[in-house]
């Protein structure tokens, strides 16, 4: 609306669909809406839409709610380690505050100094540069293929093209899930290793039998199943945050649930539960009740 509203110019639908990048019969749903809200929209045969000159639309019309939605958000993104995806939503913050009117200026300030999302990593974690996540998301949205040199355990750095299908944050860092080209399979690249991104003028299309649950709680012929035993009151959470997918899960007498999921990576999964300690059981596989065991031993001894 300010771009009609500016310097009395009119604009017609063609140029703002143009503009925005969106479809004439959105134009027409935007106009609808405005004028539900009494913005006294007008127009011209010969130079299309405009508003009433003398009207003033307000900066931004957010209730306190809203705004209070928008501030969690961008503090969301705020706690992230990656420092492209930090400073974007500072820019994003700053905008929004410079055109608020001093009421909902000052609500906002508030928010901003009062609300806290994840202290930790805040306060305690280094801001990291790696991957791009605007080019990545947008190479999702154009189904797009992306080139970028990736960063192995080792150190070693490898050029790699995909098609990326999502974009997941897991805990404490941002992946991208997508068709490996080197690999000839579905893998998992995690931004900050990433580096030198590009978006290829290569088109790809997903099997639309690939779903995205079947993305996240994917699993192949090295997965095994996990059966643990878990306090009841602390299960809730451990279901929540399972970076898997639980199969089967049954109350027993004694307070506990007893589940079981699919993983291929028994050394992650092994230190992953240990942030439950006592409260959680190793029922099988065998090899992951050894894994625990050589773990704590090694805790002890250092």
């Amino acid at each position: 609306m300010l771009l009609i509203q500016q310097g009395g110019k009119r604009k017609t639908v063609d140029e703002l669909a143009e503009h925005f990048g969106v479809s004439r019969r959105t134009i027409f749903r935007d106009f609808n809406a405005l004028q539900k809200i009494n913005v006294p929209i007008t127009w011209d045969k010969y130079s299309g839409y405009g508003v009433i000159p003398g009207y003033k639309i307000p900066p931004l019309m957010f209730s306190t709610q809203e705004l209070a939605t928008i501030i969690v958000g961008l503090n969301f993104v705020k706690s992230q380690v990656d420092k492209q995806m930090v400073d974007d939503a500072k820019g994003v913050e700053v905008k929004i505050q410079n055109v608020l009117p001093g009421e909902l200026k000052e609500f906002m300030s508030s928010l901003q100094e009062n609300t806290i999302v994840d202290p930790y990593g805040k306060f305690g974690s280094e801001k990291k540069k790696g991957g791009n996540w605007y080019l990545i998301s947008s190479s999702v949205s154009q189904k797009r293929r992306i080139e970028f040199k990736y960063s192995s355990a080792s150190g070693e750095k490898k050029i790699r093209k995909i098609d990326p299908y999502i974009l997941v944050f897991y805990e404490d860092h941002w992946n991208v899930i997508g068709f490996s080209h080197l690999r000839g399979e579905i893998r998992n690249f995690i931004l900050d290793k990433m580096d030198a991104v590009k978006i290829l003028d290569e088109k790809f299309s997903k099997n639309e039998k690939i779903t995205i649950e079947g993305l996240i709680f994917r699993f192949n012929e090295s997965s095994q199943k996990v059966e643990v035993l878990v306090d009841e009151g602390d299960f809730e959470r451990f279901e929540a945050n399972l970076p898997a997918k639980i199969i089967s899960k049954k109350e027993i007498k004694s307070k506990k649930i007893k589940a079981s999921f699919l993983f291929d990576n028994l050394g992650f999964i092994n230190q992953w539960l240990l942030q439950f300690g006592s409260s959680i059981k190793i029922l099988s596989p065998h090899d992951l009740i050894e894994r625990r065991n050589e773990l704590l031993k090694k805790m002890l001894e250092s």
